[in-house]
């Protein structure tokens, strides 16, 4: 596993629905030229794999299979940005056996040379605890709703605002309040509030959180 003693510089990028994380960690990506893992796009992929399938999101059982079978290039398929794909998400990540199941190939991607960016919900908690560098990017539900909305309508989805909203809850009450790997920010996580920043503010101040923490690490090497 990745530590401030090894030779990867792992960023782990946390935080809840629609609060700018995916966004940031891309551009965090470029900034430091490290490879980037949108982590909820596993979980996206199995709950879409088990639509297909027919089988019920809470069969735990048909869940964990559908984990098992999932390959990287099933990460590419469009239809894992849907507001359907991120409701599946939710439902399956509360089963300890899918969070089983994807938690080395997340963490052979942290782990690789040179390192890597990580963006989900558990990155700095359970996939990679020693990442030398941390933040858990957040905003108000009501901020983030709205930005869902417009992204999924620009998808050309037809959805109201109240209904994104009520979804954003719920899956923050979810995925905050599962037994298994519970959203929460590490403790040594910079917490990154973007209510009140456009993405280009949000994204310059997370590039400076992690110029800090490259700083640091380096002195160690």
């Amino acid at each position: 596993m990745t530590d401030e003693g090894g030779d990867s510089f792992v960023v782990a990028v946390d935080g809840p629905a629609a609060s700018g994380k995916g966004t940031i960690a891309a551009r965090l990506g470029i900034a430091f030229d490290l490879p980037v893992l949108d982590t909820g796009l596993l979980y996206r992929a199995v709950g879409v794999l088990m639509q297909r399938a027919g089988e019920d999101l809470d069969n735990h059982e048909a869940a964990a299979a559908a984990a098992e079978m999932l390959t990287a290039d099933m990460l590419d398929d469009p239809s894992l940005r849907t507001r359907a794909a991120g409701e599946a998400a939710s439902r399956v990540a509360a089963h300890p056996r899918v969070r089983g199941a994807l938690l080395d190939f997340q963490r052979t991607f942290a782990c690789q040379e040179g390192g890597a960016i990580l963006d989900g919900r558990d990155i700095g908690t359970v996939i990679a605890p020693d990442a030398p560098a941390k933040l858990y990017v957040t905003a108000s539900a009501e901020v983030r709703a709205a930005r869902r909305w417009r992204q999924l309508i620009a998808n050309g989805e037809a959805v109201e605002l109240a209904e994104v909203l009520a979804d954003i809850k719920v899956r923050d009450a979810r995925d905050g309040g599962r037994a298994d790997a519970p959203m929460r920010p590490a403790e040594d996580a910079v917490l990154l509030d973007t209510s009140e920043m456009t993405i280009e503010q949000a994204a310059d101040a997370a590039r400076r959180i992690v110029e800090a923490a490259r700083a640091r690490w380096d002195a160690l090497h």
